[in-house]
C-alpha cells in the first residue's frame, strides 16, 4: 500500500464520524436480483463535486456524464438516484462505501492496482489520459519545462502521482482538495500550470478562454464505477450490465455527445 493511499485510508476514518448520518449507514436492503442498497428506494451515490462534465451542480441540481449513467443503472432497478458528495479521498480509500454512505461510486475515478485493493470495479466506461494547464500564451509545453515552477494537483488523483513521478525536482507540487480550487489556481496566476484529467480541462477552457490545454499525457487511462470490495456482486452486475446495454441502445452514444459534443471514437 503506498503513503497516499495509507493517507487517504487515515483522512477518510477520521471523515466519517463527522459525516455519519448524511445517509444510511450499516444495515442494507436488497432489490431484484440481488443487489444491497442503503436506502429504499434508492440508489445512494458517492462523488467529489466539482468535476465538469462528470458530475457538477447547474441550476441547484447536480448533473453530468456520470450521473446520467448512474440514471440508466437506477432505472434498470427501479430506483431513483440520490447523489452524496463527500471528499474524493474516501471514495476512492473504499471508506465512504465500507460505512455506508452510498452504494456506488462514480467520480470520474481511474481504474488501478492499487484501488482495486480496497474496490470492487466496474467494467471500464471512459478512455482518459492526465493533461496539463496553463495560462493562454505560456510558453510551458510539457513536464519538463516545470523546472522551477509551481504545478498543482488534484488530492489522491492518479494526476498527483503522474507529477510527482515524472516532474522534475525542482518543480513545486501543490496539492488542491478538488478541481475547482486547482483551476482556478492556474486561472489567477498563482500556479504555472496544473495536471489533471484531459476530460475535465478540455471542458475547462471551453468556458476560460484565457486558459489552454498546453498537452496530454499518454497515461492510458480508463474510468469505472465502485462497489463495496466483495460485499455488492449483484449490483456490479447490474452496473456492468448497464454500460453494455446503453452502448449497444445508443444511450451511451447520446450521453457522450451531450456532455462532450461529439460520439465517442470507436
Amino acid at each position: 500500500m503506498n503513503h497516499r493511499l495509507a493517507r487517504a485510508l487515515a483522512t477518510a476514518a477520521a471523515l466519517s464520524l463527522t459525516l455519519a448520518g448524511c445517509a444510511a449507514g450499516g444495515d442494507k436492503t436488497s432489490v431484484a436480483g440481488g443487489a444491497k442498497i442503503v436506502k429504499k428506494g434508492t440508489l445512494t451515490v458517492c462523488t467529489h463535486l466539482p468535476y465538469k462534465p462528470f458530475q457538477y451542480n447547474e441550476g441547484g441540481k447536480v448533473v453530468g456524464f456520470d450521473v446520467d449513467m448512474m440514471d440508466l443503472v437506477a432505472k434498470k432497478l427501479d430506483l431513483k438516484q440520490s447523489i452524496f458528495d463527500t471528499p474524493f479521498e474516501g471514495i476512492e480509500s473504499g471508506q465512504s462505501l465500507n460505512t455506508g454512505k452510498c452504494d456506488v461510486a462514480a467520480a470520474g475515478m481511474t481504474i488501478t492496482d492499487d484501488r482495486k485493493k480496497v474496490l470492487d470495479f466496474s467494467s471500464p466506461y471512459f478512455d482518459a489520459t492526465q493533461a496539463m494547464l496553463v495560462a493562454k500564451g505560456s510558453p510551458l509545453k510539457g513536464l519538463d519545462d516545470l523546472a522551477g515552477k509551481t504545478v498543482g494537483v488534484q488530492l489522491g488523483t492518479t494526476g498527483a502521482d503522474y507529477v510527482r513521478a515524472n516532474a522534475p525536482k525542482t518543480a513545486t507540487v501543490k496539492e488542491y482538495e478538488d478541481l475547482a480550487l486547482l483551476t482556478a489556481a492556474v486561472k489567477s496566476g498563482q500556479l504555472d500550470a496544473g495536471v489533471n484529467d484531459n476530460g475535465v480541462l478540455y471542458d475547462y477552457v471551453k468556458s476560460n478562454p484565457d486558459t489552454q490545454v498546453a498537452t496530454e499525457f499518454d497515461t492510458g487511462e480508463q474510468y469505472g464505477f465502485a462497489v463495496a470490495k466483495g460485499q455488492n456482486d449483484a449490483l456490479l452486475k447490474d452496473i456492468d450490465d448497464a454500460i453494455a446495454e446503453s452502448k449497444k441502445d445508443g444511450d451511451y452514444d447520446a450521453i457522450y455527445k451531450k456532455y462532450f459534443g461529439e460520439a465517442p471514437s470507436k
